[in-house]
């Protein structure tokens, strides 16, 4: 992709799915001057009360499909529960950015392991296919418990996983999980959990963020540390093989490749996620240009500035009612930068926003003095 094929200004970026990555896009999007439309089965979702236009309708219907390519001039996506099959509609009528193969990799957790081993040539967690019980019983003895037994499509958020610790947890497991078949993981004993977000344009030239600590708790996302408390020479190695990973996709947009440190140091892949992503919320305040706006620069054609942050960050994720019902002691602390995503109904487990906390760079300060800086949130933490 050549400076020429960038998109003109007004010109309108489809964004296919209607949660908070899209809204935040969409209103990097607006700062570049760019128009989106939103493809949601909602009509009051979180990206479409943002944006110029929005298309109401399935993932897989083809009358809905046109109507949405018509109104766009470039598609992307913005989380991996979309249809592949309806991706590769779109991509048949206007550029869909990263494309459709991109999705179908990071949809299903085998092709994504095999990938990730085979193709971009970087270290996972041992894993193995389960089709019957018989093969979780074999895997089971070959990788070792505890083990995570997945499914291979649709999980998220700890969704569609049970920890196996002893061998009475198999057959439970097995019959629970759905749908087949499913994957069996060998659990990696890890210091911590950590991130880098990779935006690549078309021509292949690419940046990578800092490498970020994750912090969950009930399987969700909870904090986010920028810069993750690491060695100089694990953080190179991270972003390294994040910017392999985009390389080997071939992509053109942005990549969320999640990894875990172990605690002989090395640096092994979990997931990837080829869009903007939880754990680079902090880069909205942090950096001159977000993941968003990378993601946006990468879809539309234009060039990439520099991934570098002015100050260090904590992100953290507003969660469910009791976190959003603090929300009028949020705005009264100073420090916190709070960003709410617009959606109706607070339940349990679901994400409603999200507050930065910024600090000099180098001065990210420890345990307590981040939760002494998270105010109201502090205890939560």
């Amino acid at each position: 992709m050549s400076g020429n094929d960038a998109l003109p200004p007004n010109a309108t970026i489809g964004i296919v799915g209607g949660g908070q990555l899209g809204r935040m896009s969409a209103l990097a999007a607006a700062r570049l001057g760019y128009r989106c439309h939103i493809l949601t089965e909602e009509a009051d979702s979180p990206a479409a009360q943002v944006s110029a236009g929005a298309t109401i309708g399935d993932y897989e219907d083809p009358a809905a499909l046109g109507r949405f390519a018509d109104a766009v001039d470039v598609i992307t996506f913005e989380f991996e529960n979309v249809s592949a099959a309806g991706l590769e509609l779109l991509a048949a009528r206007k550029p869909v950015r990263p494309g459709p193969h991109v999705l179908r990799i990071s949809q299903d957790r085998m092709a994504e392991k095999t990938f990730l081993n085979a193709t971009a040539g970087v270290a996972t967690a041992p894993f193995a296919l389960v089709e019957t019980l018989d093969d979780l019983h074999a895997a089971a003895a070959r990788l070792g418990l505890p083990a995570i037994l997945k499914t291979t499509r649709l999980g998220y958020d700890g969704k569609g996983q049970a920890r196996l610790t002893t061998p009475a947890d198999l057959a439970p497991a097995f019959a629970r999980l759905a749908p087949k078949p499913l994957i069996l993981e060998g659990f990696v004993d890890f210091t911590r959990e950590i991130s880098v977000i990779v935006a690549r344009g078309g021509d292949g030239a690419s940046v990578a963020f800092d490498v970020v600590e994750n912090r969950h708790r009930d399987h969700i996302l909870d904090l986010t540390l920028a810069p993750a408390p690491i060695a100089p020479t694990t953080a190179a190695a991270a972003r390294a093989i994040a910017l392999r990973v985009a390389d080997a996709l071939d992509l053109a947009g942005l990549l969320a490749v999640e990894m875990f440190e172990d605690r002989d140091g090395r640096v092994l892949v979990n997931e990837i996620a080829p869009r903007p992503h939880n754990s680079g919320h902090w880069t909205i305040d942090a950096c001159p240009a977000s993941q968003f706006e990378m993601h946006i620069r990468a879809v539309a054609g234009l060039p990439l500035p520099p991934a570098v942050r002015h100050s260090d960050a904590v992100m953290k994720n507003l969660v469910g009612i009791e976190e959003t019902a603090l929300w009028p002691q949020i705005l009264a602390t100073p420090g916190l930068i709070p960003h709410l995503y617009g959606k109706k109904d607070a339940r349990p487990g679901r994400k409603m926003g999200h507050v930065n906390r910024l600090f000099a760079k180098g001065a990210l300060p420890g345990e307590s003095g981040i939760a002494q800086a998270l105010g109201p949130l502090g205890p939560r933490v």
